[in-house]
């Protein structure tokens, strides 16, 4: 086949203007056997014949003949097929979405309040997805996540209060409003004077009130802890450098230490002292303010630290089973060792 013409979504009224005209001269074409528009293109008086050298297709239809014919010229082509093609994809999924919110038993019953746990365990798979560093996973993780913005969308369109483009517009006017440098006649060299316009545009234009407006007090203590000193950073409360941070790390630590000598004996299922608790709090606080400055996301920092663990402990494990010790019978020095020797085998390993 020498040219490939993309027909949109799957509605006739969709059709891109240039892919019609290109029709209506292009002789005999080609469409898939499941091409829902087939019928409707004969009607037009478009000739359909299998295997002439132009084809035609809707959506995944026209995904798929660009696959498989890599060379083929395309009608729109450049820029134009690819916001064509992301518009018919996500035309796609919003008919879904709605399908199965009329077709599902389960996703009948859904409401916002029910369904954003769910939202929230997929922020967290992309983050973790993003970690792993495999494009594959991430774009999977993606379509999980936009499906749920999708389903989030769609009951606010059935309380009559906007839908899917809503969504889309007003973030589109909300981003060229807060970069006035891309937009307008703003100015920021670095990323940190973007940071500082943001919370100002933020303050000054959207009417937001207080040092810490808006702070989602449902957000993981790590993420809260960080949003809440980068608030503070926004108004000039803040160290320069992670160096500055440090001796506040070094005083909560030996805080730490120093109420855990002063307080009883924990015992099991007995609440905490609660200087105990105090100082800890302070030290993770400073901890995180430490890894804010030196560039570094607390919450996926210490996700990696526990993968690791994770890992050296089941090598050690395996390790010791393989040389015949029952892991969970050695004494801790024996299976610190173990643990040791887990470490270097998997740095070996890359």
């Amino acid at each position: 086949m020498q040219l490939l013409v993309a027909l949109g979504p799957g509605d006739p009224d969709l059709i891109p203007v240039v892919s019609w005209r290109m029709l209506e001269t292009a002789g005999p074409v080609h469409v898939e056997a499941d091409e829902p528009l087939a019928s409707w293109l004969g009607s037009q008086g478009v000739a359909l014949a299998e295997g002439a050298l132009v084809a035609a297709g809707s959506g995944e239809r026209f995904t798929r003949l660009a696959a498989a014919h890599p060379d083929a010229a395309t009608v729109p082509a450049g820029e134009a097929l690819a916001a064509l093609a992301a518009s018919d994809a996500l035309t796609a999924l919003l008919r879904l979405t709605a399908r199965l919110r009329r077709d599902c038993p389960w996703d009948r019953e859904q409401t916002a309040r029910s369904i954003v746990p769910h939202t929230v365990e997929e922020a967290y798979e992309v983050a973790e997805a993003a970690g792993q560093g495999d494009p594959a996973k991430l774009l999977d993780e993606l379509g999980d996540l936009l499906f749920q913005t999708c389903f989030l969308a769609l009951l606010v369109e059935e309380e009559g209060e906007g839908g899917w483009a809503d969504v889309a517009r007003a973030v589109t006017v909300k981003l060229i409003r807060r970069h006035p440098h891309v937009f307008g006649d703003g100015e920021a060299e670095t990323a940190s004077d973007v940071r500082q316009n943001w919370e100002q545009i933020k303050t000054g234009q959207e009417g937001r009130e207080g040092i810490f407006h808006d702070v989602p007090a449902v957000l993981p203590a790590l993420l809260h802890a960080r949003k809440v000193q980068r608030r503070a950073s926004a108004v000039g409360f803040d160290w320069h450098r992670w160096d500055g941070a440090w001796g506040d790390l070094e005083d909560e630590l030996r805080e730490l230490r120093e109420a855990l000598d002063a307080a009883p004996a924990q015992r099991p299922e007995r609440e905490p002292d609660d200087h105990v608790v105090h100082e800890l709090g302070d030290l993770l606080f400073a901890a995180v303010n430490v890894a804010r400055l030196a560039g570094v996301d607390p919450e996926l920092g210490l996700r990696a630290a526990s993968a690791r663990f994770r890992d050296r402990v089941e090598r050690e494990e395996r390790l010791a089973t393989e040389a015949g010790d029952e892991f969970a019978s050695l004494t801790l020095e024996q299976q610190d060792a173990w643990y040791r020797r887990a470490k270097l085998a998997l740095d070996a390993d890359g």
